[in-house]
């Protein structure tokens, strides 16, 4: 991964660029629970400048869901490359998450 940058605040926003994979996931992990806090919003992720993901990027996403339903919140995700919104396609996370 290379960046992960916070945008905006209500609903939380984190833009993220480069490649989320079994290497730096955790790190994705963490810094966008850091970003996010204890905000009382959902949260949304740009993903415009990301370039590739993997499969455990994929559980990734889905770990970030389940905390944010457990507060009530939904995770949105936006600018999905065509590539990479195929995967999420193909592995129906469209239908438990937001995605634009």
């Amino acid at each position: 991964m290379e960046e992960v940058t916070l945008i905006g605040s209500a609903p939380v926003t984190v833009a993220l660029k480069g490649s989320i994979d079994s290497a730096n996931a955790e790190e994705f992990y963490a810094a966008v629970k850091m970003y996010y806090g204890d905000a009382e919003t959902d949260l949304v992720l740009d993903c415009a400048a990301l370039e590739f993901l993997d499969s455990t990027a994929l559980g990734t996403f889905i770990k970030l869901l389940k905390f944010l339903k457990e507060r009530g919140h939904m995770l949105k995700i936006k600018g999905l490359n065509p590539r990479i919104k195929k995967l999420f396609v193909i592995c129906a996370l469209d239908k438990i998450m937001e995605i634009e």
